[in-house]
């Protein structure tokens, strides 16, 4: 074999063992990953529980000029949607953790937004640890469920919705109303404050069409939409996401 022939061999082979050797590195760095996650929560007995996403309801409008700029919100406090979300996640954790009941200010679990990737923010990390760790009452508990609006972008554009709402969409072809209940789940370490595991509630399994990455459902023509009816199917879009969600983190022993 001539050197020329050699050193094409050599970098065929080099070239065909790059991918493997990355695919490596990724497994094991998901693998310990994992492990890390695994290891603090077995670690975790007593737990708190802070929902802040049903504060208000939006009215988003979509269509060939995308979403518009400016969606109208309304206040959904008094449907009780936080409170029925911190009972059901309680009563599914209780099995395995001991769930004490903790005070907070809701409004600014609510508001906060997520922080930008920047440098200084990447230093200055997660605005929800800094909440849990001065604004959640009482302090010590080994590990803290944080559920906040989640947000995701919608159709093809760069336009986003978050929360709870409901979007109308129109084109000359198409017309359709989509709800969403989107949201994520924080385990926030009690004793560090770093975030354990964070992950957005997946759209529903049964869902025919995906529309958002998230519990959505689309309503037809004659959904009446009073109050207590998209109260009750917000509600139904939540409590059937939260089981899976509980167990992709692993903080139920399976899908309910």
């Amino acid at each position: 074999m001539s050197t020329t022939s050699r050193y094409a061999w050599t970098a065929m082979v080099i070239l065909l063992c790059i991918p493997m050797a990355i695919l490596l590195v990724l497994s094991s760095g998901a693998h310990a990953l994992f492990e890390t996650r695994d290891a603090k929560l077995k670690s975790v007995k007593t737990v708190g529980i802070v929902s802040a996403i049903g504060d208000q309801f939006t009215f988003a409008k979509a269509g060939l000029t995308g979403l518009n700029n400016g969606p109208r919100t309304v206040p959904i406090a008094s449907w009780g949607l936080d409170d029925l979300i911190v009972q059901q996640v309680a009563e599914a954790l209780s099995i395995r953790f001991q769930v004490q009941p903790v005070t907070y200010p809701r409004a600014s679990f609510a508001t906060t937004q997520e922080s930008a990737i920047t440098a200084v923010n990447l230093v200055r990390g997660d605005r929800f640890k800094k909440l849990v760790q001065t604004e959640v009452s009482p302090q010590g508990l080994d590990a803290y469920i944080v559920i906040t609006k989640a947000k995701a972008y919608f159709g093809g554009g760069n336009r986003k919705v978050g929360g709870v709402g409901l979007i109308t969409y129109s084109t000359v072809l198409e017309s359709f109303r989509l709800l969403h209940a989107l949201y994520e789940i924080r385990v926030v370490d009690g004793k560090t404050f770093d975030i354990i595991e964070k992950l957005a509630a997946g759209p529903l399994d049964e869902a025919s069409s995906v529309r958002l990455p998230g519990p959505s459902l689309v309503i037809d023509a004659s959904f009446d939409e009073r109050d207590e009816n998209l109260r009750r199917a917000i509600v139904d879009l939540v409590i059937r996401s939260l089981p899976n969600t509980l167990s992709d983190m692993h903080l139920v022993n399976q899908k309910q």
